[in-house]
């Protein structure tokens, strides 16, 4: 009965878009997104030190801008940039927050020479999901814990983790031919999953991972739930019972892999050493899966669909791209030969720019800090936003614009400030599963051009839900058309 009811509330989440993203009339979504409040400092500065107060508005009563952050996304950041500048302040989720946007205020934040911006930030979204992820984690913790887990990211473990997962997508993308007309975002996030359990945890796919992954999705989108605390049926509640199933999955399965380690991304945690002999505990190893596991499938998966969502209006570079993959052949592609997919570079670049996976990155200031010249007091919650940095016409030719072209050598408008473009964040806290996710994601995408055309309607443009991560109001639906190479089809090889 109860895989029954989880059956059909996935149909339904799949189908149905959230409240804040349901359709409404173009001049009140204006409305909404250019409402004015009334305009206050954050805090005053203090006398004699010249630093400007930081303005900005609360917003609604109580619930601030949570809902116009979520509903409009991209549009209202630009919107708060264009309103308020680099450093400004709203309410949201109860709270004051600080945001910072703009490759200068995001640099300072994310560099932070002076130790004045704390990880505590992720705290108030996600500790309750995500307790002491390596994200989470401050200073010299965070870098003994980040110098032991580099050993599970070497370029041979990446060599081995592309070796599992290549049969993986291969077979999981020929299964899409069953159905030409699927809504590609969910087809591909239980390829990623698929991906996950089977390289990091050594899992097959089946029930197990199917409630592995709704743990998962619970547990992200519980760290922007309204109400913060255990309702029955609630988002928060939901949250909180994925972290719990979660964790016991991870303790019972630990034992074995101490015992007899393989080649997942599990055992790898549980044989990581440091350089002074540090090794993880069973707490800490439970904690980084659970942290990694969210990190790589939701990111990879949202990257993919911007991709393929960009090859289906922009058929021309669907082709390029194709052309260089039926180059390498039958055979499984190793890193060396997804390095070589050089269209798929400047594709996949170019859509985590228009598409940040993470469109918003948390941190507390944990002592007064002066950020371009404005005041922002000790204790204030702070978001770093890529978003702005992305569509900077100051850094950017045609910012809106799809043009992989500007990642080229001979232009690398990316190349304009060190943080103009920052999808895997920046400083000590920059993705350690970069080149990782990189690599599924050009594997992902090598396998679709080999195996099918797709598109979408010449009028059809995507809309992203922002209620937690990036996601497509309506899961991207493309139509799918076998690749024919001779008389043989190519996803039946």
């Amino acid at each position: 009965m109860t895989g029954a009811i989880d059956r059909v509330s996935g149909t339904i989440r799949e189908r149905v878009p959230p409240l804040t993203a349901i359709p409404l009339p173009r001049a009140v979504d204006r409305r909404l997104l250019h409402q004015r409040w009334p305009v206050r400092e954050l805090a005053s500065p203090p006398p004699g030190s010249g630093l400007a107060p930081v303005l900005g508005d609360a917003g609604a009563p109580l619930i601030g801008h949570s809902l116009e952050s979520m509903r409009f996304g991209l549009e209202f950041a630009l919107h708060r940039y264009e309103t308020y500048g680099p450093v400004s302040w709203m309410g949201a989720f109860g709270q004051r927050i600080a945001v910072l946007a703009g490759p200068e205020a995001t640099q300072i934040a994310l560099v932070n020479k002076d130790k004045a911006f704390s990880q505590e930030g992720w705290k108030f979204f996600i500790e309750r999901f995500f307790h002491r992820g390596l994200m989470l984690l401050d200073f010299e913790e965070h870098l003994l814990h980040r110098r032991i887990m580099q050993e599970a990211f070497t370029r041979e473990r990446l060599s081995g983790y592309a070796r599992q997962f290549a049969p993986v997508l291969r077979q999981g993308i020929a299964d899409w031919g069953a159905r030409p007309k699927p809504r590609l975002y969910w087809a591909l996030k239980r390829l990623t999953l698929d991906v996950a359990t089977r390289v990091f945890m050594d899992m097959p796919s089946g029930r197990n991972a199917e409630q592995i992954n709704r743990a998962f999705v619970d547990s992200v989108r519980a760290a922007t739930a309204l109400v913060r605390f255990p309702v029955p049926g609630g988002r928060w509640a939901a949250g909180l019972n994925g972290r719990r199933l979660l964790e016991r999955y991870f303790a019972e399965n630990l034992p074995a892999k101490r015992r007899a380690p393989g080649d997942d991304l599990f055992s790898a945690l549980c044989l990581a050493t440091g350089d002074d002999g540090e090794r993880f505990g069973d707490e800490d190893v439970i904690n980084h899966m659970i942290f990694l596991m969210m990190a790589a499938h939701d990111t990879t998966t949202i990257t993919s669909t911007a991709a393929a969502y960009h090859l289906a209006k922009h058929p021309e570079w669907q082709e390029r791209a194709r052309e260089e993959s039926l180059a390498l052949g039958d055979e499984a592609p190793d890193l060396a030969a997804l390095d070589g997919l050089h269209t798929l570079d400047l594709v996949i670049k170019e859509s985590l720019r228009l598409t940040a996976p993470v469109p918003s990155l948390p941190r507390k200031a944990v002592k007064d800090v002066d950020v371009l010249g404005h005041y922002i007091p000790a204790g204030t919650l702070v978001s770093v936003s890529p978003t702005a940095n992305h569509f900077s016409p100051r850094h950017w030719t045609q910012p809106r614009r799809f043009d992989p072209e500007r990642f080229a050598e001979g232009r690398r408008e990316d190349k304009s400030h060190r943080y103009a473009w920052m999808p895997f964040g920046g400083g000590a806290h920059k993705c350690i599963g970069l080149h990782f996710g990189t690599y599924e994601v050009k594997a992902v995408l090598h396998e679709m051009l080999r195996a099918y055309r797709w598109s979408v309607p010449r009028d059809y443009r995507m809309r992203w839900d922002y209620v937690s991560l990036p996601v497509p109001v309506d899961g991207l639906p493309v139509r799918l058309a076998p690749l024919r190479r001779g008389s043989r089809i190519v996803h039946k090889q």
